[in-house]
């Protein structure tokens, strides 16, 4: 009865599992502050993939540490860059898989900024090339969706020019939207290696007050061709989820981001919290607050546990 009358359902259909990749042989590298999470070389990637696709978890998203950073993140866009390599042998191995692809300069520059700089401050307009050739060379590696997680103005339709131009007019782009400047990153900037060296990303991500700004971010990306809405970080701003969906038709995700995940595995580690009942109901929650799909570390064991909790009747 409480399975037939349930009004939010999560599926394993929900999910995206965020991967990252760095250069190298044979490394399967423990992330210390996300316990469970690993990074991985290109010819260790096949069997952490290979279980995703098993648990029936349809999308990954790619995250690279180049071997090299300089002040203009050349590595980003680089044809044979890490994750375009990652992506040319995830699609090779698995073409029914959807890559998505982060499309930042966060982790590619040497001062950890998401943009190229003037002085100390971020170039809002010289970034905007930057990005655009980036998301063309990750779509020519293979990437089914292209998302930009930056935050400069202009960026969606930036790279959907660019992407059309260079015939890729097919590629969707999921927005990070309402990309918001949260203390939630700090687990991902040590995975990712992009920790910025001075001050801080309030002058381009978004005041964690404000809901309206929100609705004006993503009001903008979606006019300027935007697939995908994407609020960040989830649980915190399940409000501004709320909002998104009753103002927008276009599909909403959000990313149940690196320091939402620590904290459940830290509790959970110390017995305060049942990690399982823990996680479905973080995962509900940001389902019933309006995503239709949801970035997060936990991808693989929600995928295992939402297969354990239906009726082998109803398993398909």
């Amino acid at each position: 009865m409480r399975r037939m009358v349930r009004e939010t359902r999560l599926t394993p259909d929900a999910l995206i599992y965020p991967v990252f990749v760095q250069p190298g042989r044979g490394v399967r590298m423990p992330i210390a502050s996300m316990p469970g999470c690993f990074r991985w070389s290109v010819d260790c990637l096949k069997d952490e993939i290979s279980e995703v696709v098993a648990l029936g978890v349809p999308a990954i998203m790619l995250f690279g540490i180049p071997e090299r950073k300089d002040e203009r993140g050349s590595g980003a866009d680089d044809p044979d860059g890490i994750v375009q390599q990652a992506m040319r042998a995830v699609k090779q191995w698995f073409p029914e898989l959807l890559v998505i692809g982060d499309v930042c300069l966060c982790e590619y520059t040497s001062h950890g900024h998401c943009g190229v700089l003037r002085g100390d401050d971020v170039d809002n307009d010289a970034t905007l090339e930057r990005l655009a050739s980036t998301a063309v060379s990750q779509a020519q590696a293979g990437a089914d969706v292209i998302a930009p997680s930056d935050m400069m103005d202009g960026r969606v339709r930036a790279i959907r020019w660019a992407l059309d131009a260079a015939g890729h007019s097919e590629v969707p782009i999921m927005s990070y939207a309402a990309k918001y400047a949260s203390a939630f990153y700090g687990p991902f900037r040590e995975a990712a290696e992009s920790t910025p060296r001075f001050g801080d990303r309030r002058s381009y991500q978004m005041d964690t007050a404000n809901v309206r700004e929100a609705m004006r971010e993503m009001a903008l990306d979606a006019d300027e061709g935007a697939d995908i809405l994407m609020v960040k970080p989830a649980l915190a701003y399940l409000d501004v989820l709320r909002s998104a969906r009753a103002r927008f038709d276009l599909p909403l995700a959000a990313y149940n981001v690196s320091g939402e995940y620590a904290m459940v595995k830290a509790a959970s580690a110390m017995g305060w919290l049942d990690e399982r009942r823990t996680v479905l109901e973080i995962a509900t929650s940001i389902c019933r607050a309006g995503a239709d799909m949801i970035l997060t570390y936990h991808a693989k064991d929600l995928a295992a546990w939402l297969k354990a909790d239906v009726p082998a009747s109803e398993r398909t």
